[in-house]
């Protein structure tokens, strides 16, 4: 953390969805934040940088232009990610490597070129944005849900490794949100449960949440914005979670 308080934080997957409102959410909190993502928005919130977080130079790129615009770096929230809904025995092998790849193998990649720094800041901060499938599973998303049980565990091993370092680590485990990756959804989702795509919403994507409504992205930005805070100093090597109720049955 710099001498006036401001931190530096890097967010992945900050064109929009999620992490366009954690960039949004972090900057009026006057945080210097290096929005990544494959296609980065220029207009938007930010400091934008185009990496391919599939890739270990990708990962270690914006790592190392955080440090350069920065001069440090106080947190790191692996956020970008994608779905591909498909039974086992039809899942493309290749989604299932992507899948990884961007949810599982970024965070540790981000996490590990990020660590020396972290340890700089005293009060380093590695915010994992989960899944409620990081904690249950759903048919059809063999790829997602093994990479997010993967992400906590990661998740809880930093924050082991972290603790004598004051490295804090946390994964933020949200239902569904209302995001470009969910409504991609509503098609591949209709064909596997041979349902029509206005039926989608209502029969499968909420219907795990105890409260039926789709969470909003700004709704997770405020959880992040609390983790980097101050009163988080006792959450590390846990699930956040924030799942309409869907985990409680």
């Amino acid at each position: 953390m710099s001498q006036d308080g401001r931190r530096a934080v890097l967010v992945t997957g900050a064109a929009s969805g999620i992490g366009q409102a954690i960039t949004k959410r972090l900057v009026d909190q006057d945080a210097d934040v290096l929005a990544v993502d494959l296609n980065p928005a220029n207009d938007g919130p930010g400091e934008p940088f185009g990496a391919d977080l599939t890739t270990p130079e990708g990962n270690r790129a914006a790592v190392d232009a955080a440090l350069e615009r920065f001069g440090r770096l106080d947190a790191i929230v692996p956020n970008a990610g994608f779905q591909h809904v498909s039974p086992v025995a039809d899942f493309p092998e290749e989604r299932w490597d992507a899948l990884l790849s961007i949810l599982l193998t970024s965070p540790f990649l981000l996490s590990k070129y990020a660590w020396p720094a972290l340890k700089d800041s005293g009060d380093g901060r590695i915010i994992v944005i989960a899944s409620a499938h990081a904690l249950t599973a759903s048919p059809y998303k063999a790829g997602y849900v093994a990479a997010k049980h993967g992400a906590l565990g990661l998740v809880k091993t930093l924050a082991l490794e972290g603790a004598e370092h004051g490295i804090l680590a946390t994964a933020v485990c949200p239902g569904f949100v209302r995001t470009p990756l969910v409504e991609k959804q509503i098609a591949d989702q209709a064909k596997a449960h041979n349902l029509p795509e206005e039926e989608v919403l209502e029969k499968v994507i909420v219907a795990p949440h105890a409260v039926k409504r789709l969470i909003e992205p700004e709704e997770v930005a405020e959880v992040v914005a609390f983790l980097l805070g101050p009163g988080a100093r006792a959450f590390t090597g846990v699930p956040v979670t924030m799942d309409m109720g869907w985990t409680a049955r």
